[in-house]
């Protein structure tokens, strides 16, 4: 399986949107600092959202997808609830 996901920085709000084919391990990876720059210069991250898929291909269209401008309208559409928090 691959998953795309979505953290959040507890600090600023701020996203980071990613893919991996091993979820726990990259997360840990980015709360460690191990991760990309994004999250190796902001601590305290949470995964807020995640898809899995069974193709690479896919997981990887999709995280393109969420990066653009029409991703991010759709991912705030999808967290409404949780963005009013």
């Amino acid at each position: 399986m691959f998953y795309v996901y979505l953290l959040e920085c507890q600090q600023d709000k701020s996203w980071y949107i990613g893919y991996t084919s091993d979820l726990k391990r990259r997360i840990n990876d980015h709360q460690r600092g191990c991760g990309c720059r994004t999250t190796f210069l902001k601590k305290n991250w949470k995964l807020i959202y995640y898809e899995a898929y069974i193709e690479k291909r896919d997981a990887i269209g999709r995280e393109k997808f969420l990066k653009s401008g029409s991703g991010r309208k759709y991912l705030n559409k999808q967290l409404r609830n949780y963005l009013l928090k």
